[in-house]
């Protein structure tokens, strides 16, 4: 018998020799150079949150979210000691270095150490984070401890198939597209159909080195403008 073949002659999985496993994420902080990621605690982050997402005055935050945009601090309050608290989705809160100031978002979610997948998802970045240094951290962090110190497999990412600015992040942060599952749920009262995408434990040590050179202080200005993009790095490392 082969890793491929069993003893009928059928064609199986590869054997994962010695699989012990994945752990259960902690609730112990990340640091970064730019950002600290601290599991989410509604009384001492709402107030930066609720401000921060309010800087985006139309709620095109919320349009591919299940809930939002919240009609006030009090709803937004409620939705995030009701939903946001359990262990699973763990949600976090990314805080500003530069400013102590929560300015977004993100949960281990979908958690299976058993077979070693864990998802990243109800990603909410605020407008002042959007598009920063600092976001592209935050991502790192959370694939840094899912890979490196927890020891996960599958590392997923999913969203609706509609949400471009979702679909190009996850392209330009090293994920692969998987496909596409058609009606997968119904949200808001509409059809989403999920586009999949993961990054596996293999992918992960040449991820991580691109990571890296793209965040070296070497490869930004000192205008704070980087000078190889990451889908670059990302590619010379194929």
């Amino acid at each position: 018998m082969t890793d491929s073949t069993n003893e009928l002659g059928q064609p199986v999985g590869n054997s994962v020799t010695g699989w012990q496993g994945a752990a259960v994420p902690p609730r112990s902080p990340m640091l970064g150079r730019f950002c600290r990621i601290e599991v989410l605690d509604p009384k001492s982050h709402i107030d930066d949150l609720y401000d921060a997402f309010a800087l985006d005055n139309a709620g095109a935050l919320w349009t591919y979210m299940a809930v939002g945009p919240f009609e006030s601090k009090s709803h937004f309050r409620a939705w995030l000691e009701t939903e946001c608290t359990a262990d699973d989705p763990l949600f976090h809160t990314i805080i500003d270095l530069s400013t102590d100031k929560a300015v977004g978002l993100a949960a281990y979610m979908r958690i299976k150490p058993g077979v070693g997948v864990i998802e990243i998802g109800n990603i909410t970045y605020s407008p002042s984070l959007q598009r920063t240094t600092l976001a592209t951290e935050a991502m790192f962090l959370f694939l840094e401890r899912a890979f490196d110190e927890l020891g996960y497999r599958r590392y997923e990412w999913k969203c609706d198939s509609l949400n471009a600015p979702s679909c190009m992040a996850a392209h330009r942060l090293g994920f692969s597209y998987d496909g596409k599952f058609e009606q997968a749920i119904v949200y808001k009262g509409r059809n989403r159909d999920t586009a999949w995408y993961s990054i596996l434990d293999r992918d992960w040590p040449r991820l991580k080195r691109a990571y890296a050179r793209w965040l070296d202080k070497k490869n930004f200005d000192e205008q704070g403008v980087q000078k190889q993009k990451l889908h670059y790095l990302i590619a010379m490392e194929r």
